[in-house]
């Protein structure tokens, strides 16, 4: 089955802004570039950067906790390291999250925005080298099928944003729900070939419209009403290193039988 690319993102911090590419260098063991490389805790997580290791989300502060967040719009720039963030009722914030006092003065700014939705003192946290804060310690590359967020958004009888996925790749032209049968199958995305980990559970930051700040969207039980399980979309590990831009192809070798074909009530 052969879909194509219809969109990358990144999400520089943790729980915050997505923000679009045109195309990727994925390599094994190596993060997605510019994603969550950077997470704001709520509070000592006990991340040691000389020893990075998991930790959960919970620890931070992301949209499944801060719907607020959402409200939040912020832009990295590679080359300075400088952050750009806006919110209703706050003064613009402009400073470089590649040193401590950027650090220190973002926290402080989101602190202000959040008010007393903040829970302990925030803290920027930085990953180190290919280190990132992802929602799984081997969740490395999330794809979003376009046809499995239209079938739930017909299921649900809403328009969802498949933004609300926060997902890094998001693909046109596959069966609606077929990845979830490919667990341990190889799939060529571009010219980089990778191998899907397994479904992503989803959790209540996709309740969060992304536009608005506002849960308005219960997806975590129309999927289980739907489906028995809270899967949507895929993790993948990169198997091979190579270059994936807009329009390429995301191929896996066999066809698999649509999951769900029957229709909504």
């Amino acid at each position: 089955m052969s879909g194509t690319l219809a969109g990358i993102f990144r999400h520089p911090i943790k729980g915050f802004t997505p923000e679009p590419l045109q195309s990727v260098q994925l390599a094994p063991g190596k993060g997605f570039p510019g994603d969550r490389i950077y997470a704001v805790e709520k509070g000592p997580a006990g991340f040691d950067p000389a020893a990075p290791a998991f930790i959960a989300k919970n620890r931070f502060t992301v949209l499944a906790q801060f719907p607020r967040v959402a409200a939040v719009r912020t832009r990295y720039h590679d080359e300075t390291g400088v952050l750009e963030a806006s919110a209703p009722g706050a003064a613009p914030f402009y400073g470089a999250l590649s040193d401590e006092a950027g650090r220190e003065a973002f926290a402080a700014w989101l602190a202000e925005v959040l008010g007393d939705e903040a829970e302990g003192p925030l803290k920027v946290l930085a990953a180190p080298e290919s280190w990132r804060f992802t929602d799984h310690p081997l969740g490395q590359v999330s794809i979003i099928n376009l046809a499995s967020v239209a079938d739930l958004s017909r299921r649900m009888g809403v328009e969802l944003d498949p933004l609300r996925f926060r997902g890094n790749l998001y693909v046109e032209g596959w069966h609606a729900w077929a990845e979830h049968a490919w667990t341990g199958r190889k799939l060529m995305l571009g010219w980089a070939e990778a191998e899907v980990f397994k479904p992503i559970v989803r959790c209540a930051a996709t309740e969060v419209n992304p536009d608005t700040a506002v849960r308005d969207a219960d997806i975590p039980k129309a999927l289980f009403d739907a489906f028995g399980d809270m899967h949507c979309g895929i993790y993948v590990r990169v198997t091979r290193p190579g270059t994936l831009g807009l329009g390429d192809a995301c191929t896996i070798p066999q066809d698999e039988p649509a999951r769900a074909a029957v229709e909504a009530p």
